[in-house]
């Protein structure tokens, strides 16, 4: 079965809705950048409301020690998710400091870009193959989708989501191309920038439970 991670949520009826339809992990970002910040209070409230109903993750950019440690502080993370330009040495010290998981995202736009795998999958504990945002467009939550079929054949020793233009319409779709064991989404299950909807939550849930379903059992009649 998929894991379905649900990212970027900031309000108590749209997180409830994530984990009312059985997301496996709801992210959380702390990034100023981002329309789907939340500040440490609110972080603190939506982390006692998950009540281990779901992995609770945290999502930060390039953050220093000091933010990070407010920022765990409050949500109490399952997990770290490091979506800047953090090096392999910059998450082995995390982990050492935090005692935490870490997920880091990967942006893909071109064949090379898979080439860079190599160097943090020895560290990381799960990987996220994501969209390459413009620069003028901050990391995660892009709406557009990379080529699936830069994946083909891609064979990991570690867990890892495939994020970046996702959708209830077409989860399907990049499950098949790719053989993700998870998908993870933030701008598609939202009707506007940072404003998620319960609706569109529960669709996604829904869409890639049922893919994942007929996938697996595509594989065991051979």
């Amino acid at each position: 079965m998929a894991i379905v991670k649900i990212c970027g949520l900031s309000t108590p009826d749209t997180l409830e809705a994530a984990l009312v339809a059985g997301a496996d992990m709801v992210g959380f970002v702390r990034f100023a950048k981002s329309p789907r910040n939340i500040s440490p209070a609110t972080a603190q409230a939506l982390g006692r409301q998950v009540s281990g109903r779901a992995r609770k993750v945290l999502l930060t950019v390039d953050a220093d020690d000091a933010a990070l440690a407010t920022a765990v502080e409050a949500l109490l993370p399952d997990v770290l998710q490091l979506h800047g330009s953090e090096t392999p040495e910059r998450i082995a010290a995390l982990k050492a400091k935090f005692g935490l998981p870490v997920m880091k995202a990967i942006a893909i736009g071109a064949p090379a870009d898979l080439t860079r795998i190599a160097a943090y999958e020895p560290v990381a504990d799960m990987l996220l193959l994501d969209s390459r945002a413009a620069e003028s467009v901050p990391p995660g939550g892009t709406g557009q989708a990379f080529d699936w079929t830069l994946l083909k054949g891609l064979k990991l020793r570690k867990p890892w989501l495939l994020a970046g233009g996702l959708s209830a319409e077409n989860v399907g779709a990049a499950l098949a191309a790719t053989g993700a064991p998870g998908v993870d989404i933030s701008s598609g299950v939202e009707r506007a920038p940072g404003i998620k909807d319960a609706t569109k939550i529960a669709a996604f849930v829904g869409a890639a439970r049922a893919a994942a379903e007929k996938l697996g059992s595509k594989d065991e009649s051979g």
